[in-house]
């Protein structure tokens, strides 16, 4: 392992993709190719880099041999490689999707030529999202991401990626303008030496809010998630997919960073009990609108709503040390693992409605009627992605729901345990609807041809959701590698 921590990985993830950008372009006749050959390699060196990390510790790699300040490191620790092997298995698993689906090719304008460059731009972004401990290279990184999300949003609605596009520049305004007054305060922007140099108290505030409102539009937490339904239920499937699995993930990753790395002790407890606060509401507003949808694809995309509000629950229940820290590490480890378990369960459903649209012509409720005898292996595929969303066992939902629900029990916070209750419930109901109305005839209805390389495919990703949580015990302690000393101990 010794000889893979010398080896540039984390420069490889970032490289590669933007090779395969640059090659799409030139090379547009040949996507098959490209993919292979580049997110192939990007999950080898995701592997590669779990297994250095697992063995040895956290890596960080100063890019091109300038160390911080004035240079830039990626590094990779417990949580960052959890994210990076998870995209990069994601994105090779969606793009094979696309590639094999019709859907792209029925896409009017530019429709497949556009896609692919898209799609390794948002990898090369989401490898610096994760990888970078440097605020105006995260912020470089999330206008790559905005770029290529708000691009393959309008290869379904122009009118979708537009709306998008104006909540996603709020964010980056705001969130620029926080990076401003941070550099101002302490005179750098890399994450280890903000958290050591302090700064003046009102600036680095003042600063903190603005980063947090411009990553909070870009998450879409309830109330700025008005774009969301919309850009994810009219994008091509493979595109909503990446948009619901990952991209609002990685604003949501620097958010955590910046209160329990660069910030620690400076969280009002006031403004974490806030933004639990909205992530309750959100759960709550999602399931509740999901419950009125007869669109598949809307309904998973409400469902997105809701289920990003788990992961804010963990500043309510992280972000206090005390006495009770391996409780609050619970908390943590919990909202990590949901985002993780997740990006793997919402893909596949969104996969699982696309297939539905192919076969079907439609993918209101009414065209899944009968649908269980007709595309047995797809419905499996949305039957388990659905328990996980649930948070029902032996899911990777369930583990992270079971975490977060005893860190709030085990803290009084019985407001916060009652919402993960009846939000399961909700979710329980109206995913039961589109399950129900599959097995609801006993014919086996007209369809047409599905490539059963698709039913597989989402039915692997559901696989992987279910066994984050059948094997929970390895990503849980992989997530604790280099993770915030701010939550104390994990519970062993």
């Amino acid at each position: 392992m010794t000889v893979l921590r010398e080896l540039a990985l984390p420069e490889l993830l970032v490289a590669l993709p933007l090779l395969a950008a640059l090659v799409s372009l030139v090379q547009p006749s040949r996507p098959g190719l490209v993919l292979a050959l580049s997110q192939g390699a990007q999950v080898a060196c995701a592997v590669a880099l779990a297994a250095t990390v697992w063995t040895g510790g956290p890596v960080a790699r100063a890019v091109g041999g300038w160390e911080p300040p004035l240079g830039i490191v990626l590094h990779a620790d417990g949580l960052a490689t959890a994210f990076v092997l998870a995209s990069t298995m994601l994105m090779l698993g969606v793009g094979a999707f696309a590639h094999l689906s019709s859907e792209l090719a029925r896409v009017r304008g530019p429709g497949p030529f556009a896609f692919w460059p898209l799609f390794h731009l948002m990898a090369a972004a989401l490898a610096v999202l994760f990888l970078s401990r440097d605020l105006f290279n995260l912020y470089v990184g999330l206008e790559l991401l905005t770029i290529s999300a708000v691009g393959m949003v309008a290869l379904g609605s122009v009118a979708a990626a537009t709306r998008y596009l104006l909540f996603a520049l709020m964010g980056s305004l705001a969130y620029l303008a926080g990076v401003v007054l941070f550099y101002a305060a302490a005179g750098t922007l890399d994450i280890d030496f903000l958290a050591a140099s302090g700064g003046e108290p009102t600036v680095v505030g003042i600063g903190a809010a603005l980063v947090t409102a411009g990553l909070l539009v870009k998450t879409a937490l309830f109330p700025f998630h008005a774009w969301l339904p919309e850009a994810h239920g009219s994008a091509p499937a493979p595109a909503s997919a990446l948009l619901s699995a990952l991209v609002v993930k990685a604003s949501f990753l620097i958010l955590a960073r910046l209160w329990f790395e660069i910030l620690p002790d400076a969280g009002p407890d006031a403004l974490m009990q806030l933004l639990g606060l909205l992530g309750a509401c959100a759960v709550i507003y999602g399931s509740l609108l999901a419950l009125r949808e007869d669109s598949l694809k809307r309904i998973v995309a409400y469902s997105t709503v809701a289920q990003l509000g788990y992961l804010f629950f963990v500043f309510p229940l992280a972000a206090v040390g005390g006495a009770s820290e391996p409780i609050e590490a619970a908390g943590w480890s919990g909202a990590m693992i949901h985002a993780l378990s997740h990006a793997f369960a919402k893909s596949a459903l969104f996969l699982c409605a696309g297939i539905v649209v192919t076969a079907r012509g439609g993918g209101t409720l009414e065209h899944m009627r009968g649908l269980a005898r007709a595309l047995p292996m797809t419905i499996t595929a949305f039957g388990l992605a659905a328990v996980s969303i649930m948070g029902l066992p032996p899911s990777g939902g369930f583990m992270a729901k079971y975490l977060m629900l005893t860190s709030a029990l085990a803290q009084g916070k019985l407001a916060l345990a009652l919402v993960m209750l009846v939000g399961g419930l909700l979710a329980a109901i109206y995913l039961f609807r589109p399950l129900n109305a599959a097995m609801a005839r006993s014919d086996v209805p007209e369809i047409r041809p599905v490539p059963r390389s698709l039913e597989l495919i989402a039915l692997g990703l559901a696989l992987v959701a279910t066994l984050l949580g059948i094997f929970s015990a390895a990503p849980y302690e992989f997530l604790q590698i280099g993770r915030p000393a701010i939550t104390g101990e994990a519970i062993p």
